[in-house]
């Protein structure tokens, strides 16, 4: 057998912002945090790589969570999120 080489392909990026963001909810966490909060939820955008970070006392404030973080990233960048 003859060993050939791979290369690691770059994943393409989305180019425009606010085309693609990954959302990730964490938690239960077991540990003590100030303020009684057991979950976090971060929004990545993947064009720019910029990272959100919110904290949640119960899991159902994750609606509330990304209608915070929409309307916070939509005023800053002047370009909205379309929901599919």
């Amino acid at each position: 057998m003859i060993k050939t080489s791979f290369f690691f392909r770059k994943s393409e990026r989305f180019k425009k912002l606010l085309s693609l963001i990954h959302i990730n909810v964490c938690g239960p966490i077991m540990i003590c945090i100030i303020g009684g909060y057991t979950y976090f939820i971060t929004f990545t955008d993947d064009c720019s790589g910029y990272v959100y970070v919110y904290l949640m006392k119960l899991k159902f404030e994750l609606f509330k969570r990304f209608k915070e973080f929409r309307n916070k990233v939509e005023k800053q960048t002047g370009k909205s999120i379309k929901i599919l």
